[in-house]
């Protein structure tokens, strides 16, 4: 079955960096579109980024400029590096994997991670 494991999770100060993993299993990595979403509390799931199968990639505009998502086909694994984060990049960070291209929505991703949780202090 399809496994997501989200790493690199923490605390940063504001104006900090950090780089997230989501390891891949059982699936073929490299065909699907892999996204980062994301859950403050008490808000709903949020989309934070997206790459499909040819390295094409797709950013919520709270994050451009910032945040830089990227794929290793050979190592079955996605990656989020955030830079300049700002507390209100805290969150929990979730990995999810579709078979289909591109999607900001939440219901149309079939697989997640655990996510991991970011918090940036001021």
């Amino acid at each position: 079955q399809v496994q997501l494991v989200e790493s690199g999770g923490g605390l940063v100060q504001a104006g900090g960096s950090l780089r997230l993993s989501c390891a891949a299993s059982g699936l073929t990595f490299s065909m699907y579109t892999m996204g980062w979403f994301r859950q403050a509390s008490g808000k709903e799931r949020e989309f934070v980024a997206a790459t499909n199968w040819s390295g094409g990639t797709s950013y919520a505009d709270s994050v451009k400029g910032r945040f830089t998502i990227s794929r290793d086909n050979a190592k079955n694994t996605l990656y989020l590096q955030m830079k300049s984060l700002e507390p209100e990049d805290t969150a929990v960070y979730y990995c999810a994997a579709r078979a289909r291209g591109i999607s900001y929505s939440r219901y149309e991703f079939p697989y997640w991670g655990q996510g991991t949780q970011v918090t940036v202090s001021s």
